[in-house]
């Protein structure tokens, strides 16, 4: 059986379609994608997982994984020290 994978554009909070930036669902989870890149990945158990390099790369990038992951900055970084969210390569 062929895995069904659902891509959508993410959506400004004015309701505009984003350029370059994703959200997938398959059926290990759900990914946030910039560009060619994946940031963040949650697994169907609610595991969070950064890519290592990317999750932080650029104020774009940040903005639209703080709306994937529902929370600001400062408490990905929490969650990342607290080993709550892991880092690892995505890519």
């Amino acid at each position: 059986m062929k895995e069904r994978i659902n891509v959508k554009n993410m959506v400004s909070n004015k309701g505009n379609t984003i350029a370059n930036q994703f959200t997938i669902r398959t059926h290990k989870g759900r990914y946030f994608q910039s560009y060619n890149s994946i940031i963040a990945f949650i697994d169907n158990n609610d595991r969070v997982f950064l890519d290592e390099y990317y999750w932080d790369y650029s104020r774009t990038t940040g903005k639209y994984r703080n709306q994937f992951l529902g929370e600001y900055k400062n408490e990905t970084e929490k969650k990342i020290k607290s080993k709550e969210y892991k880092l690892i390569n995505l890519n």
